[in-house]
Formats: C-alpha cells, sequence, structure tokens
C-alpha cells in the first residue's frame, strides 16, 4: 500500500493528511505537543495531483469556511475492536453538538469504559473529521485533545457559529 502525504493550511495551523489511493488514514497537527510523528523530517510529500488527498483538501476548504457540516471520505485507521467502536461512534455526534466521555460510553455499551474510551479518543489520527473535538468532560469543561485544547476550543466555537441555517454537503 503507497502512502501519499500533504499539507493542508488551516486556521489552525498546517494539517499533515496521509491517504492511500483507496482510504483517508490520517489528518494531524503538524504542530502538536501530543503527535510527536507530525513532524515534517520524517514524511515525504506528494507534489503531484492525488485524487483522495485533493478531496480531502477540498472538504476541509468547505468545513473552514462553514459550508461543510458533514465529510464524504473513505476512512482507515488501524486499532483494535473496541478503537474502531468508539471511532465510529464519534461519527454519530452531530456538527456543532458535544457530549461526554461518559455518554460516548454509554452509546458505546459500556459506561465503565469512560478511561479507555478517553485514551481511545485520544489516540485519534483522523483530526476533525473523525471529530473528536467534540467530546467533553462530564461537568462541561474542555479537557484532552491531541491538537492541543486551544484547538478543540477553536473547533468548537467554529462549529456552533455554522451550526443552525447551513446546508449540509455531502
Amino acid at each position: 500500500m503507497s502512502i501519499q502525504t500533504g499539507l493542508f493550511e488551516s486556521p489552525l495551523g498546517e494539517l499533515i493528511i496521509k491517504v492511500s489511493d483507496n482510504f483517508l488514514h490520517s489528518v494531524l497537527f503538524m504542530k502538536s505537543q501530543k503527535h510527536p510523528l507530525a513532524e515534517k523530517t520524517e514524511l515525504v510529500f506528494t507534489n503531484h495531483p492525488h485524487l483522495l488527498l485533493d478531496e480531502c483538501k477540498s472538504q476541509l476548504d468547505e468545513y473552514f469556511s462553514g459550508k461543510r457540516l458533514q465529510f464524504n471520505l473513505p476512512l482507515q485507521q488501524e486499532g483494535t475492536a473496541f478503537q474502531q467502536k468508539v471511532w465510529s461512534a464519534l461519527l454519530s455526534i452531530p456538527y456543532g453538538r458535544t457530549i461526554s466521555y461518559l455518554e460516548l460510553s454509554k452509546r458505546i455499551g459500556n459506561s465503565k469504559a469512560t478511561r479507555a474510551v478517553g485514551t481511545t479518543n485520544g489516540s485519534n489520527k483522523i483530526s476533525i473529521i473523525v471529530p473528536c473535538h467534540r467530546v467533553i468532560g462530564s461537568n462541561g469543561e474542555l479537557t484532552g485533545y491531541g491538537g492541543d485544547l486551544w484547538r478543540k476550543k477553536w473547533l468548537l466555537d467554529h462549529e456552533s457559529k455554522y451550526a443552525n441555517g447551513v446546508q449540509t454537503l455531502f
């Protein structure tokens, strides 16, 4: 499987996008302390057009301009069955809404797995598109985000600004 890597300049800083011919594998913030693998020196970037990479960038542009509320990209992250269940549940959190880690645990059928859900949420490699930023503490506080809490706040504020009255693009 050949992986292509590209950069996307977002309002939150550079994003590193990794795709194969069939799947989007990761979207990570370039300058994030919690994703040390997101280092330019370890990556080989593509300079030629790649359909899925270009589509991902296009959908991210629409998201950041407030025109896209839902992504339509083929996703693949490697993980355990439990991790896949959590990441799948994240995709069901509506744009502009938040839930708690406890609620996410309940949605996957294990209310005692809150800590494991938090750890899995933090290991999500498809930031923004698999919306781990929409999970907050039970007390309403912003807790944990691999892209740093200021980005989580920005994403939630951005979504709340566009959540009403915008046509969803598919």
